[in-house]
């Protein structure tokens, strides 16, 4: 049934309504069943009884009407939905459902419109915290020790390596003051004074030694501000490296040039003097001369040795070497070098004793070379052993380690206990024997590179002063 038709009906209902009650009134009047007084009570009473016919159908409407918008506002408020009102045009609140159903519009307009931009805002909050985290993991994969500060000198993150440098927990540490957390009064200081003077410079790096666990480490320390779009100083990030090592090598580059000038220079004087003697014929006769020539040829000789320490060690430590690993036989390797350095001892009346093991068993080698760090110690032997001495040498087999073991014992100085530590170092010679025969101090360091570095054995040394010494290097079986 369509509106109109509702309507009409409505209308025609009320017509015939008062068409009755005028066709009962004229009738009653006309037949005389109701007098002329009483008329104007009955027309009250039915005028009355229309009344609240009409109004009962009109509550009835506006209920219905009511109801149907109730539940469409409980449709909205379940689906979280904004929809416009459904009411139809002769509805008696189809006045109210107009400017309603505009407010509703404008509302979903404007929910839409921040539903939009709060998807904007967790977007870019999800990106900031991914962003965060991917800050955070490459400063706490980072092995320098990392601590970031903000405006107030406080600690807003701090990675592993600086927890264990500085002695603090980040976790229990966080938003705290710098003087609260660290304990090193200069490095507060420079955290501040960068902050403080941020708008004057922006990095800066300084030195400075911690204390680590009772030893001292030197680190290269970078200062740098955190400025925010405004310009304004939000905080410190500063960064410790460690440079302890890096200062140690620099030293030992420079004692290692400094010694091997002073070591080259010592031959090349006493090659240069003998030459300007000769040049100048103070050598008159054949045997004066003779002399001047065998001791230009034993500095040259001498000079040779030098710069091939040098290069062999400076190549094993490059990893650059040549070696022609092959398996030998460590006894027969020994017993080469006791027959090259024989002479030498019979020249000073040294007696050696040879104790080799009666099986013979095998290493993966280079030959040259593991003779090479034979005749060193033998001739370390040798020299520093009075005449009349004895020098002890053996090679044995230790099954349970899997190694051949030789050893260079000697009757000889000695060296005492606080030079011991030092006596594989470069160009280090201990200053008690240094008048008992000539050296580079390369010797023993060539050993060492030869059959650690090259062949991942082991050396070491026993000693006492005054009874003599024990050098040991083991090298491992092949299997």
């Amino acid at each position: 049934m369509t509106v109109a038709t509702r309507i009409g009906l409505r209308n025609l209902t009320l017509i015939l309504l008062g068409a009755g009650a005028a066709y009962y009134i004229t009738a009653a009047v006309t037949r005389g069943l109701v007098l002329p007084g009483k008329l104007d009570l009955l027309a009250l009473a039915l005028l009355a009884a229309t009344s609240q016919t009409v109004l009962a159908v009109f509550r009835r409407q506006v209920q219905r009407d009511v109801a149907s918008m109730s539940q469409q506002f409980q449709a909205m408020a379940k689906s979280g939905r904004f929809g416009l009102l459904m009411a139809d045009r002769g509805c008696e609140l189809s006045q109210l459902t107009r400017p309603a159903n505009e407010l509703i519009s404008t509302a979903r307009r404007q929910v839409e419109e921040a539903q939009a931009a709060n998807r904007e805002l967790q977007i870019q909050a999800r990106i900031a915290s991914a962003e965060k985290n991917h800050t955070e993991a490459i400063i706490f994969s980072i092995s320098d020790a990392v601590i970031v500060t903000n405006r107030f000198d406080e600690l807003i993150l701090a990675n592993q390596a600086a927890e264990d440098l500085l002695g603090f927990a980040f976790e229990a540490s966080q938003r705290k003051t710098i003087d609260q957390v660290i304990s090193d009064g200069t490095l507060v200081r420079l955290i501040r004074e960068t902050r403080n003077h941020g708008r004057s410079f922006t990095r800066k790096v300084v030195e400075h030694s911690i204390d680590r666990k009772g030893s001292p480490r030197t680190f290269s320390i970078t200062l740098s501000c955190v400025v925010s779009v405004n310009g304004e100083v939000s905080g410190v990030v500063a960064v410790l490296h460690d440079i302890t090592r890096e200062k140690e090598i620099a030293r030992m580059k420079t004692d290692f040039v400094s010694n091997v000038s002073h070591e080259l220079k010592t031959p090349l004087a006493s090659i240069k003097a003998y030459v300007e003697m000769l040049v100048d014929g103070e050598a008159k006769d054949e045997k004066t001369r003779r002399e001047f020539y065998e001791t230009i040829s034993a500095e040259a000789d001498r000079l040779h040795r030098l710069i091939e320490n040098i290069l062999n060690i400076s190549r094993i430590e490059s990893g650059v070497v040549k070696m022609t690993r092959e398996p030998i036989l460590l006894t027969e390797v020994v017993r080469q070098a006791v027959d090259v350095a024989l002479p030498q001892a019979k020249a000073k009346k040294i007696k050696i004793v040879e104790r080799f093991a009666p099986v013979y068993y095998q290493v993966e080698a280079d030959r040259d070379m593991i003779s090479q760090a034979t005749l060193n110690l033998l001739s370390n032997a040798v020299k520093y052993t009075p005449e009349g001495g004895m020098i002890t040498v053996s090679v044995s087999v230790d099954e349970r380690r899997g190694v051949a073991v030789c050893d260079v014992a000697d009757t000889g100085a000695g060296i005492p206990a606080a030079d011991l530590p030092h006596i594989f170092d470069k160009f280090y010679r201990v200053k008690a024997n240094a008048k008992l025969a000539k050296g580079t101090g390369l010797g023993l360091t060539l050993v060492k590179h030869i059959i650690e570095t090259a062949h991942d054995g082991k050396l070491s040394v026993t000693s006492e002063a005054g009874k003599g010494s024990t050098f040991t290097f083991e090298l491992p079986l092949m299997k």
